[in-house]
């Protein structure tokens, strides 16, 4: 951000409130520019038809990766709420039961990862976001390094009690 939203003059860097931040110096405007983190659910979906955990694979992303069914929180909703509307937007799921896993920063996108388990049922159907997914028995999951890759760690931990260790993904 360059400019500011409410005047259109140019942000200026300066310490406020213990941090560098862009300061519009405007009289009368006092734009700060706090650059919060986006809040974001993501879901490691048990699918309970097959015992197994599910992986899509997004329609945008470059390479051959699959990962956590993830999307933004909406205002008024609560992460609960928002990773049960995100497994059923894009994988026609049913989430029956959702359990906090972690918290956990992403600094690449500025975002506040809210991780889940969640227990789903129904026919995997999914949307044009998604190109494919895969099912993976979670003895065989392995968590993959930063973003949600924690998340499948600490909830690895929890289901055998150690997590294997992660296996490095190519940054695109």
């Amino acid at each position: 951000m360059q400019f500011c939203p409410h005047c259109r003059s140019t942000l200026e860097e300066l310490p406020w409130v213990g941090r560098v931040r862009k300061v519009c110096l405007s009289e009368g405007c006092g734009f700060v520019h706090w650059d919060n983190p986006l809040p974001v659910v993501a879901a490691i979906v048990d699918h309970e038809e097959s015992g197994r955990i599910l992986l899509a694979r997004n329609a945008a992303w470059p390479m051959e990766f699959y990962g956590l069914i993830t999307g933004f929180l909406e205002r008024d909703e609560s992460p609960q709420e928002a990773v049960a509307r995100e497994v059923k937007e894009e994988t026609d799921l049913d989430a029956f039961a959702t359990h906090l896993v972690g918290v956990y920063p992403f600094h690449r996108k500025n975002e506040l990862i809210i991780a889940f388990h969640v227990q789903a049922c129904g026919e995997i159907r999914l949307s044009e976001e998604l190109a494919s997914y895969k099912l993976i028995a979670p003895e065989k999951l392995y968590p993959w390094e930063g973003g949600t890759g924690d998340a499948v760690r600490d909830w690895l931990v929890g289901w055998r009690g150690s997590a294997p260790p992660p296996v490095p993904v190519p940054m695109a």
